[in-house]
C-alpha cells in the first residue's frame, strides 16, 4: 500500500501527536483529531481506521477507551495502537477486536503503512467473505512445502543460505506473496537486517492473539520484502523466547503454511519447547556446516539427535557451506568431510566472502547484488534437487 492508496480514507486520530502523520504515511487521508471520548459508540460507518497514540493518555483512560470499543454493539473500524508505552492489559483487550494491531515507537513511515495495509486488507477480506453466497463451498486451505534451515554451529551461514533458498524459490513462482521466510531466532535474528527489512513481529502481541490468529491477522506481523517474498521476524529482544508460548509459535507456523506456497524456516540450533514439533512438520530439514572438524562433528551430532528424537524416519540433510579450493591450506575435501559426517552431504555451497559481505552491507539476497557468484549457482542447484524431490514426493 502506498500513501496514494490512503487517499480519501477516513482516519480517526486519537492523540494530538498523530497530526504530524498527515504529511507523511497518512498523506491524502481525511484525518479527524479527537479524544478518547470519541471511541464511545464509534462504528465502521464513522471511519475507515482508528489510530490511537498510547503515549498521549494515562493507562486507566486508555483502558476505558479500548473497552468502549470492545463492548460496542456495532463493530468498530480497524484499530491501530501506536506508542512507546503499550500496557499489556490494554493490548490484550485490543486484540479482542476483530481487526487491531499495535506499532511500537519508534517506527518508520513504512511500518505505519504496512500495519495499515494489513488491517484494511483483513477488513476487506472479511467483508468479501460475509458477502459470499451462503451456498458457496469454501476451498480447502493449501498447505505449503516447508523447509527448515539449521546451523550446526554459530556463524555457519545458515541465515544467508535460508535467504538465498527463499529467493531462489521466489524466482520460480508466478503469483505474489508465494514464499514466506520465517526467522525463528526470536531473540536475536538477523534475517531482517540481512535483507534490509525492519522486522514487525511483536512476540508479546503474537502471544496475546494466538487463539484467534488467522491468515488476515498474520499479515499484520509480516514485513513484505519483494512481491513474492514476505518475512516474519521479530526485533531484537533478549526475552522473546520467554514471551512466546509454544502454542503461539505453532499456530503462527500453521497459518503461514496455509497462506503461502513455500515456507522457509531459519531455525535456532538450541532446542526450544516447540522445536521437534516444528521439525516434524517440515518436508525438508537442512543442517548447515562449515568445513571445519568441530563444525562437521556438530553437524553429525545434531542430525543424529534430530533423527533419533523425531522417531519418524525423517532424516536431516547436511549442506556443506563455504567450500574452497584446496590449492592452499588444510581445508577438508568433500569426501573427507563426508567421512567425518559418516553420511553423504546433500550438497555444497562455494565460498565467496566478497559477494556475501556486499549482500549483507547492501541489504538483500546475494543473487540480487552478485548474481554471478558461485553461491548463487550452488544454491540454485541445491534448490533444484530439493524441489524435484518435493514434486516426486507429492506425485507419489
Amino acid at each position: 500500500m502506498s500513501t496514494q492508496s490512503l487517499s480519501g480514507r477516513r482516519v480517526l486520530a486519537i492523540g494530538p501527536a498523530l497530526a504530524g502523520l498527515a504529511a507523511g504515511p497518512l498523506a491524502g487521508a481525511q484525518m479527524e483529531q479527537a479524544t478518547l471520548a470519541k471511541l464511545v459508540g464509534v462504528t465502521a460507518a464513522d471511519a475507515d481506521l482508528i489510530m490511537i497514540d498510547a503515549d498521549a493518555w494515562a493507562d486507566p483512560a486508555l483502558a476505558a477507551g479500548i473497552q468502549a470499543l470492545t463492548i460496542s454493539p456495532s463493530p468498530p473500524p480497524p484499530v491501530l495502537l501506536v506508542g512507546s508505552h503499550l500496557p499489556t492489559a490494554v493490548v490484550r483487550n485490543l486484540f479482542r477486536l476483530d481487526h487491531s494491531d499495535v506499532l511500537e515507537a519508534p517506527f518508520t513511515p513504512e511500518a505505519v503503512v504496512a500495519a495499515i495495509e494489513g488491517l484494511l486488507a483483513a477488513k476487506a477480506a472479511k467483508t468479501v467473505a460475509a458477502a459470499a453466497p451462503a451456498t458457496a463451498v469454501p476451498q480447502a486451505a493449501a498447505v505449503a512445502r516447508c523447509w527448515a534451515v539449521i546451523g550446526a554451529v554459530g556463524g555457519s551461514g545458515a541465515t544467508t543460505l535460508a535467504i538465498e533458498i527463499a529467493n531462489q524459490l521466489c524466482g520460480r513462482q508466478a503469483k505474489e506473496k508465494s514464499v514466506c521466510l520465517i526467522d525463528l531466532h526470536l531473540a536475536d535474528g538477523s534475517a531482517g537486517p540481512y535483507l534490509g527489512a525492519s522486522p514487525t513481529l511483536r512476540v508479546a502481541d503474537l502471544a496475546a492473539a494466538a487463539d484467534k490468529l488467522d491468515a488476515a491477522m498474520l499479515q499484520a506481523f509480516v514485513t513484505p520484502v519483494t512481491k513474492q517474498l514476505d518475512l516474519l521476524a521479530a526485533p531484537r529482544d533478549p526475552q522473546a523466547f520467554e514471551a512466546a508460548p509454544r502454542e503461539a509459535i505453532l499456530r503462527m507456523l500453521e497459518i503461514a503454511c496455509e497462506s503461502y506456497d513455500w515456507v522457509i524456516l531459519d531455525m535456532p540450533r538450541h532446542r526450544r519447547s516447540w522445536s521437534l514439533e516444528v521439525l516434524g512438520g517440515c518436508d525438508e530439514m537442512l543442517v548447515i556446516s562449515e568445513l571445519t572438524v568441530p563444525a562437521l562433528l556438530a553437524a553429525r551430532s545434531l542430525s543424529d539427535e534430530i533423527e533419533r528424537d523425531l522417531g519418524s524416519g525423517q532424516k536431516p540433510k547436511i549442506v556443506l557451506n563455504r567450500l574452497a579450493s584446496r590449492m592452499f591450506g588444510p581445508a577438508p575435501s568433500m569426501a573427507e568431510a563426508e567421512r567425518a559426517l559418516q553420511r553423504k552431504a546433500e550438497g555444497g555451497v562455494s565460498s565467496d566472502w566478497e559477494a556475501a559481505a556486499a549482500s549483507v552491507n547492501l541489504g538483500g539476497p546475494i543473487a540480487t547484488h552478485r548474481p554471478k557468484s558461485k553461491i548463487v549457482k550452488d544454491v540454485q542447484q541445491l534448490v533444484d534437487r530439493l524441489a524435484a524431490h518435493a514434486v516426486a514426493t507429492k506425485a507419489a
